[in-house]
């Protein structure tokens, strides 16, 4: 596949189902004490309802079809398998946007945006708000596997997308927008790349030394929004064992999460429900579907383990800036502000580390932006793009 872009179609051997069938059926359950809040982790009770329903409810063909309804591709960048969906827009001149998702997301967190994102007009836009729409799994995730090669992190993925937008793909210039690994992905082509960049949109900002920075102090931020510094800390007591874990030892987890559908389920849906928008409902924000789907892009590729080495791998090479000049991130940025995101930098941060053009508070959502809250990141993706449009 060197050099070659080749369609994909998304198809689980049944051998793979059968297996997963039998593993669900013999999961050894934990005794699970106390534990009706989730203090300790994902609970027991719940997730022996998901699994049940995994069992017998779920259908995998029926969500491989939907799957299939969008063009998916494959190509090879340095010995790394890159999965995508790639869907021209329909309009006028549709602007090319890469969309990169985070851990634990997969591709499939952006599939409520493709349509309205590309065809505008069909949900009663404007079609010169079109865009073509690419979709990659990070390397090592979902159907981007198997990575055979060490030392991939965020940073030299932002380069591989770099090469599948310009050279296989033909854009001479595109956007970006991303959440989680996706906004560091983003924020380096921002950074790195920012000639080839018509602009990004993030659902988060982190600096790009995030494993080395030190977190801002309630100093740091203005009088009037020292409530994020509070909520940040709140939120952000949920969101470090995965990273203390997955950046330093992760394949010991991954012995554990490759053999046990049911602790897979475990470790993905605890986050999804402490870091989405939902209360502790976590089927207010995700149905039943969606938490066992998430699962399944990890499981059926055999995924975890090169997942959760993203995290080693990013540790272990720290980021280093192209240059001192400022702004960090030179491409025009919008940020999407989520109320109950993990981590919300002081405004005057964000001034000073991007080319900053639009910064917008949203009413609801978490984490999963594109998943929680599709229709604000739609409107705000247009609304941001739309001035730069005529610079292209």
């Amino acid at each position: 596949m060197s050099g070659a872009v080749e369609p994909f179609v998304v198809a689980v051997p049944d051998e793979v189902l059968t297996d997963l069938r039998e593993r669900l059926a013999r999961t050894r359950w934990p005794a699970d004490v106390g534990n009706a809040d989730w203090r300790y982790g994902a609970n027991r009770a719940y997730l022996e309802e998901l699994v049940s329903y995994w069992l017998a409810e779920y259908d995998w063909r029926a969500v491989e079809r939907r799957m299939n309804e969008y063009e998916h591709f494959r190509t090879t960048i340095d010995d790394v398998p890159i999965h995508f969906i790639h869907e021209r827009g329909k309009g006028p001149n549709p602007m090319p946007l890469v969309l990169t998702h985070g851990w634990p997301w997969s591709f499939w967190d952006y599939e409520q945006i493709i349509r309205p994102l590309t065809d505008p007009a069909a949900s009663g836009g404007d079609p010169a708000d079109a865009f073509d729409i690419v979709v990659p799994s990070l390397p090592g995730f979902g159907f981007s596997v198997p990575l055979q090669r060490t030392g991939i992190n965020f940073h030299r993925t932002a380069g591989l997308w770099d090469v599948l937008m310009r050279e296989r793909l033909g854009y001479e210039t595109y956007a970006a927008q991303g959440g989680d690994w996706g906004q560091l992905v983003t924020s380096e082509l921002g950074h790195r790349y920012a000639d080839h960049l018509i602009g990004i949109h993030l659902s988060l900002s982190l600096p790009l030394d995030f494993f080395e920075a030190a977190l801002p102090a309630e100093e740091d931020y203005a009088p009037e929004e020292r409530h994020w510094y509070h909520h940040s800390r709140a939120r952000m007591a949920h969101a470090t064992s995965h990273i203390a874990v997955q950046s330093t030892d992760p394949q010991n987890l991954a012995y554990a999460m490759h053999d046990s559908p049911a602790g897979l389920l475990a470790w993905l849906v605890d986050r999804r429900r402490w870091w989405s928008d939902c209360g502790g409902d976590v089927e207010s924000v995700f149905t039943k579907e969606d938490l066992i789907t998430l699962t399944m892009l990890y499981w059926v590729g055999e995924s975890f383990v090169t997942s959760a080495r993203f995290y080693w791998e990013a540790r272990n090479d720290l980021w280093k800036a192209e240059s001192t000049a400022t702004p960090v991130v030179k491409a025009p940025t919008g940020i999407a502000v989520f109320p109950q995101e993990l981590l919300v930098m002081p405004t005057a941060w964000m001034e000073d580390y991007y080319d900053l053009r639009r910064l917008s508070y949203m009413k609801a959502g978490g984490h999963f932006a594109p998943a929680e809250q599709p229709a604000a990141i739609v409107d705000d993706v247009r609304e941001f793009f739309r001035p730069l449009r005529s610079a292209r």
